[in-house]
């Protein structure tokens, strides 16, 4: 299939067209998911910016490879592109995962920051480990089937575990499970093994808090088996608490593998923490005796895929019947309003019919009135008194006549 033009490359004018995701990958239209995965994971281990420091065109391809890994490995956004190509997939939405061993220290803390404000950051496994793995350089312990096995594993370090299963135990089924009691943050590995010895990631499980502590299983059952990524609804209910509400079924998805065959098989657990190390208890059995709840978790299951099919009809209802709440309300408000202010302008209307001064106008002239009254009385009071009683002269007010005809 030819490139095709993003929509922020139109948006940005660009020239350059993208690859289709398919050719970047190495991998046909038909490819599972599984081979698109394992695609994934070399091609990322071969231009991984840790490996190739200096050479930005390995950067480049690293970008290209993660974006079109994002792409295909969305069953919804693979369903998109394979009918309409770039223009139906929202690549400005596409998530990085972030590789914390290669972060500095600035930059985990702010990464850790942002984990705890409930931003949604999804991580991959350090490349020196896969790196590790892949060249046969890691130690692998045995985990014998029926027993748990309590460790503490480093910082984006992991241990490698070993468990061998016979043909019945193959067909009654198998589950690994991990869990722990701190709560801290792990991710559950599988890898297959390579004819040269080494080990590639196949499958990947993050750690989700369960009640009191964070576990992470993988469920070889002989029949499809489901996970449910939090990082979709966590995504989901940054937005609003509806949408979290009708999304919280949307990562829930089949695993990739069913069914594993007789023989050895390796698990590893990954230290995912931020700062600190890891606690955890891993256990391996087989699924014989566990027949009971076998079935219901098959049968729960189906009931969840049911009920993700109701949802999407919910929600349409839902939004309708909001939108008609929402109208109804601002209308409830509005009338309120009017009504409130028709009946005070009746009230004023009725209150002119009067002859009368109101209340506080008669108040303040009577109160005019009385202070001048009381003023004018005083001013009587004291001309009255000043007519009653004539002013007395001083002694040193005595008029002297002197009679200039006689000589004194």
């Amino acid at each position: 299939m030819p490139g095709n033009r993003s929509k922020s490359d139109k948006d940005g004018g660009a020239k350059q067209l993208r690859r289709d995701p398919y050719e970047v990958l190495g991998v046909s239209r038909n490819s599972t998911d599984q081979e698109i995965k394992s695609a994934y994971r070399k091609m990322a281990l071969k231009y991984h910016p840790d490996k190739n420091a200096n050479d930005p065109k390995a950067t480049d391809m690293f970008k290209e490879v993660t974006f079109s890994y994002n792409i295909l490995s969305d069953p919804e956004k693979r369903r998109q592109y394979d009918s309409a190509g770039f223009e139906a997939v929202e690549s400005d939405s596409q998530e990085l995962e972030l590789d914390l061993s290669s972060l500095g220290a600035v930059n985990t803390m702010f990464a850790a920051l942002f984990s705890k404000l409930g931003v949604p950051i999804k991580t991959t496994v350090s490349v020196t480990v896969l790196e590790e793995a892949l060249n046969g350089l890691v130690t692998i312990r045995p985990l014998p089937l029926g027993h748990f096995i309590s460790k503490r594993v480093e910082k984006q370090c992991a241990h490698f575990y070993s468990v061998t299963i016979t043909e019945e135990e193959a067909q009654a089924g198998f589950v690994c499970r991990v869990h722990s009691s701190d709560k801290s943050k792990f991710k559950l590995l599988y890898f297959d093994q390579e004819d040269n010895g080494g080990l590639s990631l196949a499958l990947q499980e993050d750690s989700a808090k369960t009640g009191k502590v964070t576990s992470a299983g993988m469920y070889f059952l002989k029949f499809p088996v489901y996970r449910l990524d939090q990082t979709m609804n966590s995504i989901a209910a940054s937005k609003d608490q509806d949408t979290s509400f009708f999304r919280k079924l949307d990562g829930f998805k089949p695993c990739e593998l069913t069914e594993l065959k007789a023989g050895t098989h390796v698990f590893a657990i990954y230290g995912d923490n931020f700062f600190r190390s890891a606690n955890y208890t891993i256990e391996a059995v087989c699924a014989a005796p566990f027949s009971e709840e076998k079935e219901s978790l098959r049968n729960i299951e189906s009931q969840i895929l049911s009920k993700r099919a109701e949802m999407s009809k919910f929600e349409t209802e839902y939004r309708e019947v909001l939108a008609q709440f929402t109208e109804m309300t601002s209308k409830y408000s509005h009338e309120m309003q009017a009504i409130d202010q028709l009946l005070k302008q009746r009230n004023e209307i009725h209150a002119s019919y009067t002859v009368t001064p109101s209340k506080l106008s008669s108040s303040k002239s009577r109160n005019k009135s009385s202070s001048k009254e009381a003023k004018e009385d005083d001013q009587a009071r004291d001309e009255s008194n000043a007519r009653d009683h004539p002013r007395k002269k001083k002694w040193y007010n005595i008029n002297l006549r002197v009679d200039k005809r006689k000589a004194c």
